[in-house]
């Protein structure tokens, strides 16, 4: 028998109610994170325009009661395309904390379960994290090309090793631990032990973890959008869109404003959540709470 992983779940309501209630500020970021999400999941149907409508006529127009965030150069709707923007930006990062988590699972529990391949893993991870993050993305996304799914592949081999060596670290924890000796000593196959009772008292860890990459990855493919490495200038994303204003940014500063204040609130959301799992999860911080 497995012992039981710390989680969210172990908490009764009341004490998780009550965790919570003492940071008003996480509570804040999940109403900000959930309202930028379903904005983004409704787009069709909240917003008044097109993404891509162009009316050259208002352009440039600054914010008011018909277009709330003004319009570009082209006469494109700021609000309309922030929100489209959100679905990219949104969509990258959840599918590259996809590729990090699983990828860097599986690189952190081999390098810390079996002793023979550690050195080599952990290696590569160590040469992989030599590299600034934005770095190591714009030359894959070169090799690779620019595309969505490029700047996801990209962007999870870039953040792959920030999970691994979490999980690393914890692997080498569980291994020695009381359950772990037992389930061998019976005689209980590796790979059931791999799974049965390393990877489910993986799972705060990786879930903390997860929530950076997700800050970490908005920010990363907002910056590849800016500087024409991303997906295609015709999609709006919020790195796009600011790229787009730049050159317009004293008589049309919404423009750059709005999208970028997109990304800070989604990234400020994302990393206050991250913080509360990683106290609540954590049994040694929760005693603190």
């Amino acid at each position: 028998m497995s012992a039981p992983s710390e989680s969210v779940a172990a908490l009764s309501g009341a004490r998780l109610w009550a965790i919570l209630r003492q940071r008003k500020a996480v509570l804040l970021g999940l109403a900000i994170l959930a309202a930028i999400v379903l904005l983004a999941v409704f787009a069709p149907y909240v917003t008044p325009y097109e993404p891509n409508r162009m009316r050259i006529s208002q352009r440039m127009r600054p914010p008011s009661a018909q277009n709330w965030f003004g319009t570009d150069e082209f006469g494109r709707d700021i609000f309309t395309r922030v929100i489209y923007g959100g679905r990219i930006s949104l969509l990258a990062g959840a599918l590259t904390v996809l590729v990090a988590c699983v990828s860097g699972t599986v690189l952190g529990v081999l390098a810390g379960f079996f002793k023979r391949i550690d050195g080599v893993i952990s290696r590569i991870i160590d040469a992989m994290m030599a590299f600034p993050d934005i770095l190591l993305a714009i030359a894959l996304v070169a090799v690779l090309r620019p595309s969505l799914a490029n700047v996801v592949i990209a962007l999870g081999i870039v953040y792959t090793p920030r999970v691994a060596r979490v999980v690393r670290a914890a692997t080498l924890v569980i291994r020695e631990l009381p359950f772990v000796e037992a389930a061998r000593a019976l005689g209980v196959p590796t790979w059931r032990i791999i799974l049965r009772h390393v990877l489910r008292n993986l799972a705060s860890p990786i879930i903390v973890q997860g929530t950076f990459v997700f800050a970490y990855a908005i920010l990363a493919e907002a910056g590849l959008s800016f500087l024409g490495t991303g997906v295609s200038p015709e999609t709006p994303t919020w790195g796009t869109i600011i790229a787009a204003g730049q050159q317009y940014a004293r008589q049309a500063d919404w423009i750059m404003i709005f999208p970028g204040l997109a990304i800070v609130l989604s990234v400020l959301s994302l990393q206050l959540v991250g913080d509360t799992l990683r106290d609540i999860l954590d049994p040694k911080l929760r005693k603190d709470l």
